[in-house]
């Protein structure tokens, strides 16, 4: 009897058989998106779920809105310099305009008038140089009755003075003829040079400063625009935002099947509290632990039985030495925990098998979790000799039990005959699992 406990409590070494496995599926943990009060729940435990299925709605009516007012009294300030920018410039066009009007009817007065004023210059000038051509004559004239001394010096000299004097008129209006042709090609040109065009000189400057003036306008306008327009996409931002920490929805981002729920409605949560878990029971897997020794017979491909299960056969898919914290956080469960020289065979349902194995009742079973994730299983390879120990021990002591309860005790019975009957009975199933795992021979 102490070879038996001992043995079923000891390490299997070199058993076909584990009692220590557990069923498991990848683990997809859903959090809060934003702080807020959740509402109602539009799903619950062990529903299943798809991509972009909602399971909550979170609402947050403490939201900060402070910057979304100073962004947006910054872009009513840019508007308003944007709109007296628009004004100035319409302004200042509206003046050049006007100024220009002005100017184009002085130019167009004094093109008049210079026209007008150099006809009557080009008259003077020829009228004076027929006088000095007449003088002229006159002086010739005398000048032969002197030589011929018939006439005086004293006739002579006025006249020449005359002469001289008509000419230098000549002269002059011929100048005052050049100077209004020059004034005239100069306003045609542009240029306002001299007394008679200094008014309309004043006016071209004061149009070339306010033409300045809007252009200067309509580049302040193009820079108002565009900070406009970058502060409204900040504020369309900022309000997006503030939607988005208004209310949000807790969706399932994997498909699954719903295998825990943090919250109720009504709860006051934190972005980045968990939900919800979700497993994904396509992907379910068997994690077994078997010693070393069985490292090459329980080798990838290996098909195995599996007991208090939903599925009741499956094939290893891969065996693991070890495992660590970091991939646990990855599963629904915990991988069991393995003694020294032991490994992990990750046995996936076998995709035949679509019978549902009625097994032994377990406590923690599918009735409370999805796809019997964490429920303890028996798995056993295909054509086992040696059983596990703490199987047959525990298939014997529910034998004995169930033996006892249909017997009952006599009223004679020593604790030695229970006894006896007991190791009988244990011997029994022995044999009956040892006969069961030898191959049938034809």
């Amino acid at each position: 009897m102490s070879v038996l406990l001992v043995s079923a409590v000891a390490p299997p070494i070199i058993a076909d058989q584990s009692d220590r496995a557990v069923v498991n599926a990848p683990l997809t943990l859903l959090t809060a998106p934003i702080d807020g009060e959740v509402g109602s729940l539009s799903k619950q435990i062990r529903n299943a779920v798809e991509p972009g299925d909602s399971l909550a709605r979170i609402s947050n009516a403490r939201v900060d809105e402070s910057a979304l007012m100073a962004l947006e009294q910054k872009t009513s300030d840019e508007r308003a310099k944007l709109e007296a920018t628009k004004q100035k410039k319409e302004s200042d066009r509206a003046y050049v305009n006007a100024l220009d009007s002005e100017i184009s009817s002085q130019t167009e007065t004094l093109r008049t008038q210079f026209q007008s004023e150099i006809v009557a210059l080009r008259a003077k000038v020829a009228e004076s140089d027929s006088l000095s051509g007449a003088k002229k004559a006159l002086v010739d004239r005398q000048s032969t009755l002197v030589a011929r001394n018939v006439a005086s010096m004293d006739m002579l000299n006025p006249t020449k003075a005359q002469y001289s004097a008509a000419l230098h008129n000549a002269d002059a209006e011929r100048a005052k003829l050049n100077q209004k042709i020059a004034q005239l090609d100069a306003l045609q040109k542009g240029i306002y040079v001299g007394d008679d065009l200094v008014a309309i000189g004043i006016l071209v400057q004061k149009r070339r400063d306010i033409s300045l003036d809007a252009t200067r306008m309509q580049i302040e306008e193009k820079e108002l625009s565009a900070s406009l327009r970058d502060h409204q996409s900040l504020v369309d931002k900022e309000r997006q935002r503030l939607a988005i920490l208004a209310d949000a929805d807790v969706t399932a981002s994997t498909p699954g099947t719903i295998l825990t729920m943090g919250v109720t409605p009504g709860r006051r949560v934190n972005a980045g509290d968990a939900v919800a878990s979700l497993v994904d029971c396509d992907k379910r897997f068997v994690a077994a632990i078997f010693s070393y020794r069985q490292s090459q017979s329980m080798k990838v491909g290996t098909r195995v039985h599996i007991d208090n299960a939903d599925f009741k056969s499956g094939i290893v898919e891969a065996i693991l030495p070890k495992t660590t914290d970091k991939v646990d956080e990855r599963y629904a469960v915990p991988f069991p925990q393995t003694e020294r020289r032991e490994l992990y065979a990750i046995i996936t349902p076998d995709e035949r098998d679509s019978e549902v194995v009625n097994s032994e009742p377990v406590a923690t079973s599918s009735e409370t979790t999805p796809c019997t994730v964490g429920q303890w299983v028996t798995v056993t390879k295909d054509k086992a000799l040696i059983p596990s120990m703490s199987v047959t021990w525990h298939r014997a002591e529910k034998l004995i039990a169930s033996w006892n309860a249909d017997k009952g005790p006599a009223p004679g019975d020593s604790k030695k005959s229970t006894l006896s009957a007991g190791i009988a009975a244990l011997i029994a199933e022995f044999r009956s699992a040892a006969s069961a795992a030898q191959p049938a021979v034809p």
